[in-house]
């Protein structure tokens, strides 16, 4: 992937008052010098930052435009960062009800199993991690302590475990750590645990549909390949294929586009009533165990 263009286009002033509610499912939150260093990064290797937003005013930006609650997610990028990141996403989410934070951990690191331990008692409610970012294959053994925790306290994994977008400056080559027959060893050695694939697994799609039909365990989130942004895209029957398990996610603040692009291209689609409620909103809800995921609906 070489530095990609922004798009000027328009955005939104909120969310239309005819959609069911909205949970974005894929936003990230960093103290502030992480998400700077991760802006310089992007900048310079992957595309520009159109929204250049600290945690609080990330908040107050979605919440102010219809945005009903935030699935926040962060990642260490080497060993000793996950309990610091954690404690202040745990800050975070305590202080505000419609944020449902993510632990992180640095797979192999020392005390792994006691760093998630830790994170899950402070409220967190699931895990992410980011092959690219972190260097690590899905079936690798040191990811065992990770699945092992998520599975003990039935919270779901958030992993990017698909090849795209992949970029020459990471540390490692995506296409070499990540496949979708790695996930599939994942979801069948590990049954109980709920995985959620961002990116509808990009770019291998029709491989993640299969493995949609064929595990219960698994879930995909929409996050930036449905913008018709990448010139990889998404075949529409893999929205269509189980649309109970496919959750939407942006990416926000990290995007070279509309805040609202997203889900502009998600209900031109005309996926139904149900599906589009599901999509939108439930499934994040269900899947991250919320009180309003578990009341009957």
């Amino acid at each position: 992937m070489l530095p990609l263009k922004a798009l000027d286009d328009e955005e939104g002033q909120r969310l239309p008052e005819s959609l069911p509610p909205v949970i974005d499912a894929h936003v990230h939150l960093f103290p502030d010098g992480v998400f700077e260093a991760i802006w310089r990064w992007f900048e310079r290797y992957g595309w520009p930052i159109r929204y250049k937003l600290h945690t609080p005013r990330v908040l107050e930006f979605l919440f102010s435009r219809g945005v009903q609650k935030v699935v926040a997610l962060h990642y260490a990028h080497k060993p000793g960062m996950a309990a610091f990141l954690n404690r202040y996403m745990a800050e975070v989410a305590r202080a505000d009800p419609r944020v449902i934070g993510l632990a992180t951990v640095f797979p192999g690191e020392e005390g792994a199993g006691r760093i998630l331990e830790e994170a899950f008692a402070s409220g967190l409610r699931g895990v992410k991690l980011h092959c690219h970012v972190q260097c690590f294959a899905p079936d690798a053994p040191e990811l065992e302590e990770v699945y092992a925790a998520c599975v003990r306290h039935g919270r779901p994994l958030v992993m990017h475990a698909g090849r795209e977008p992949a970029s020459p400056e990471y540390r490692c080559d995506p296409y070499a750590l990540c496949g979708v027959e790695r996930t599939e060893a994942v979801l069948r050695a590990w049954p109980k645990l709920k995985l959620c694939v961002p990116h509808l697994g990009a770019d291998e799609f029709d491989g993640y549909e299969r493995l949609l039909e064929r595990y219960e365990n698994l879930w995909l989130d929409t996050t930036m390949v449905v913008a018709d942004y990448f010139p990889v895209r998404p075949p529409e029957r893999l929205l269509r294929a189980r649309p109970e398990r496919i959750l939407y996610g942006t990416d926000f603040p990290n995007l070279p586009y509309a805040w609202d692009r997203e889900v502009k291209k998600l209900t031109a689609l005309k996926l139904g009533d149900e599906a589009e409620a599901a999509l939108l909103g439930q499934n994040a809800l269900r899947l991250f165990d919320t009180d309003e995921g578990r009341r009957p609906r």
